[in-house]
C-alpha cells in the first residue's frame, strides 16, 4: 500500500507538488487502512491528505543539507537493480 512514497528531499529537479499529494494520499492510505474511504469518511480523508500534502511541502522547503542534489534518474537505476537482485522484479 505504501510503495509510492519516496524520498523526496534533495533530488534535483525539486519534488512535484503531484509528488508530495501522492506520498501524503499513500500515508493516509495506510494509516486509515484503506484505499478507498467511505463517504461518511471521505471529508476527513481528503482533508488529512491534504493537511500532510502542505506540511510535507513545508518541511521539504525547510530541509537544509550540503550534500549534492541526488539525480532521479540514476536513483531509478539503482532502486530498478536493487529490485532485480532481491528477485521482487524479473529482468524484462
Amino acid at each position: 500500500m505504501c510503495r509510492n512514497i519516496h524520498t523526496l528531499h534533495n533530488f534535483e529537479p525539486a519534488a512535484t507538488a503531484d509528488e508530495v499529494h501522492a506520498a501524503a494520499l499513500q500515508y493516509v492510505r495506510k494509516i486509515a487502512g484503506t484505499t478507498k474511504p467511505s463517504k461518511a469518511n471521505q471529508e476527513a480523508f481528503d482533508r488529512a491528505v491534504h493537511e500532510i500534502a502542505h506540511i510535507t511541502q513545508h518541511l521539504l522547503d525547510d530541509l537544509v543539507t550540503t550534500a549534492p542534489p541526488k539525480n532521479r534518474e540514476i536513483e531509478a537505476a539503482k532502486a530498478r537493480e536493487r529490485a532485480v537482485k532481491s528477485g521482487r522484479y524479473a529482468v524484462a
